[in-house]
């Protein structure tokens, strides 16, 4: 079987990751994987097989509504000389941009289109990118989302029919890579640890856990908050951290590439998130044997955490008193903490990697993409 990825960057992310973690696989059972994306090779992030081919595609970088219709239109162009080259059976773009210009660059072509959502679809800024997505999506061989209220949603407003629900793949033990940020040489053995990771960006919601853990760190004494992660936001969240007063009890270390570590270092784990595709590291951080707290946010939290038994949930998104509330009552109670991190291990089992392969199987068979191995189709 042959599988080409279009994906912008192979940079710190979460569908990176999820591309990575699948390349591999599938190269693993003699499929032979090419990941397309503009970004050089050189500033990927996540460790890729030997065996999978990197093809670096750049495009000129250019300012402006007429002169980014051009570098589009260069992209086309690109991908498309890139698909003819490589002939694969099955074409996959890495979220929406990438997965409309590869649908495009697939017209006529004989190879089959997948699409994918890695974030709630009516979650997208650009306006240009919705329009092209509705008048496009349609036409591909196979949409992959990750949650029910994504696959309906594009169902109701793109008119997609043939929508498929995969969560992302997940597999034990997470893997460690440079760069590695040991949690000792950022807290002391005696404290305890409220744990976030992810991008410092808007939509993780970090200014409201920084908001949050303020109104409670007064008497919680022996705790500190750890983000780790890194992104745009960095100025303002240590803005916001300075004026708090909280430069000995929050800690934003950075990228790390050894993330289990912090997760067995956790003593909780918290989501903030103003919106989700699905959050990957609620599942890992809940598979390592820690409680978690999360905003009910569009989408993906409530597929994971089953209020009260396993987590919990906290609405509305963006109140950080209810936030605040929900994170010092279990971090009051070691008691209930050990009871929610008991149950929430068996995600480990829900969103196994090989029942995610299976479901991918699935979609290749119904594109009508045939392969020897079963792994694969």
């Amino acid at each position: 079987m042959n599988i080409v990825i279009f994906i912008y960057s192979m940079q710190c992310g979460g569908a990176q990751r999820v591309t990575a973690n699948l390349a591999n696989e599938w190269a693993m059972q003699a499929a032979k994987v090419t990941i397309v994306t503009e970004v050089s090779p050189e500033l990927d992030f996540y460790a890729l097989d030997s065996s999978v081919q990197r093809v670096h595609m750049p495009i000129p970088s250019r300012r402006g509504a007429l002169s980014g219709l051009s570098a589009n239109f260069i992209r086309l162009r690109a991908f498309r000389r890139i698909l003819r080259q490589l002939k694969p059976d099955v074409a996959l773009g890495m979220m929406t941009a990438a997965s409309v210009l590869t649908i495009v660059a697939g017209w006529g072509l004989p190879c089959k289109v997948v699409a994918t959502e890695h974030t709630h679809p009516p979650i997208l800024p650009s306006r240009l990118w919705a329009t092209l997505r509705r008048w496009v999506f349609p036409s591909a061989d196979r949409i992959v989302v990750l949650t029910e209220e994504s696959k309906t949603w594009l169902r109701e407003h793109c008119d997609c029919s043939a929508v498929s629900v995969i969560p992302p793949p997940f597999a034990l033990p997470i893997p460690r890579t440079e760069p590695m940020i040991m949690p000792g040489t950022v807290v002391a053995p005696e404290r305890r640890v409220l744990l976030a990771v992810g991008r410092l960006h808007e939509a993780k919601g970090f200014d409201y856990l920084i908001d949050a853990f303020a109104q409670i760190e007064k008497s919680l004494p022996q705790w500190d908050l750890v983000i780790v992660g890194e992104g745009e936001q960095r100025p303002l969240l240590q803005q916001m951290i300075a004026q708090h007063g909280l430069q000995d009890r929050v800690k934003l270390p950075g990228h790390a590439g050894n993330v289990r570590d912090w997760y067995q270092r956790a003593d909780l784990y918290v989501l903030s998130s103003r919106f989700e595709g699905f959050s990957m590291t609620l599942v890992e951080a809940m598979a390592a044997g820690v409680a978690a707290v999360s905003y009910d946010c569009d989408c993906g939290p409530r597929d994971i955490i089953r209020h009260e038994e396993n987590g919990l949930l906290v609405r509305p998104v963006g109140d950080t008193r209810a936030l605040a509330q929900s994170l010092a009552r279990l971090m009051q109670s070691d008691a209930e903490r050990a009871a929610l991190a008991a149950r929430a291990t068996g995600v480990a089992q829900t969103f196994a990697f090989d029942k995610t392969l299976a479901m991918w199987s699935d979609v290749f068979s119904a594109v009508g993409v045939k392969t020897t191995r079963p792994g694969l189709a």
